[in-house]
């Protein structure tokens, strides 16, 4: 097996996507959208972890129906598995994908891990630093026993950026801006790996951009991790409204055609980005964007 965080350089400078697309399939056809996907020339391909499957085993599938495709958990939360039980997986899956998976890290939000999962939301970086520990010290006897499967964390504040700058490969922030990529930049240090996830939607529609802008931020508006962050970038309590203000809804989604994406894509990456997952948010949001994938790989490809 190649090294194992060959898998992290590959992705400097080059576009992936952030979808949970697949999940609108059944498991069966979860190989064929990554195929898509690594057909139309993306590195990576971001999959989350909420109410949809197990995010290993979405992944496993996934990565069996390619062959060069980056597949990474963005994130799999620390309260739903041990750290042994997640890093043996993602073990397991590095070593037969030959080093394609990234074990993407997050300790969740509250509701998510109390009412959904009846477990304890308490000192979330504190519980990030132990499991990452704990990660480091597991033990698995299987012959892929020995890899270090790449791990990155999402990280949004200065205290979870420190711990990703000490004990991750790097960090996965989601729903930012330009300027918090920066930040995280100068948190994380020069060699760490940063991705960041950036909403799209290729419309210049204004009523249509605001239904799938609405649509995308309703459940993270009322989240006060990302709340405490959109505050640490300058909105309040004004923006935070069920689908977001304007406001916020044109700093977090693109709206217009590929030369305004392939515009913040350039943003990200001046500000210190190595790597853009871009999620692609379609006329309907559970379903493949596949029209919308092939206009974007074609402009990713003449950039």
């Amino acid at each position: 097996m190649r090294d194992e965080l060959e898998a992290l350089a590959g992705l400097r400078g080059s576009v992936g996507l952030w979808s949970f697309a697949h999940e609108s399939l059944p498991p069966a056809h979860s190989a064929d959208v990554a195929r898509l996907v690594e057909s139309l020339g993306f590195s990576s391909l971001w999959i989350p972890e909420s109410f949809g499957r197990e995010p290993l085993v979405s992944a496993s599938l996934l990565l069996q129906g390619t062959t060069d495709l980056v597949v990474g958990s963005s994130i799999a939360s620390i309260w739903a598995r041990d750290a042994m039980a997640a890093v043996n997986g993602a073990r397991t899956l590095a070593s037969a994908s030959d080093g394609r998976f990234v074990l993407g890290l997050g300790v969740s939000h509250k509701p998510m891990v109390e009412d959904a999962r009846g477990h304890a939301y308490s000192r979330p970086v504190a519980a990030m630093r132990s499991y990452l520990e704990a990660v480091d010290a597991a033990v698995m006897l299987s012959p892929e026993g020995s890899i270090r499967p790449p791990r990155m964390i999402a990280a949004l504040g200065p205290a979870m950026l420190e711990v990703a700058a000490e004990l991750a490969d790097g960090a996965l922030p989601y729903l930012v801006t330009p300027e918090h990529t920066a930040i995280a930049r100068e948190a994380l240090g020069p060699a760490k790996l940063l991705v960041v996830e950036q909403a799209v939607a290729l419309t210049d529609d204004e009523e249509e951009f605001r239904r799938r802008a609405a649509d995308h931020l309703g459940i993270y508006t009322s989240l006060p991790n990302y709340q405490n962050s959109w505050r640490r970038l300058g909105f309040g309590d004004e923006d935070f409204v069920p689908g977001g203000s304007a406001r916020l809804q044109d700093a977090m989604v693109v709206r217009g055609d590929e030369a305004a994406v392939l515009a913040r894509i350039a943003e990200h990456e001046a500000a210190g980005a190595d790597h853009v997952a871009l999620q692609v948010l379609g006329e309907r949001r559970t379903a493949v964007p596949e029209d919308d994938w092939r206009r974007l790989s074609v402009a990713i490809g003449e950039r």
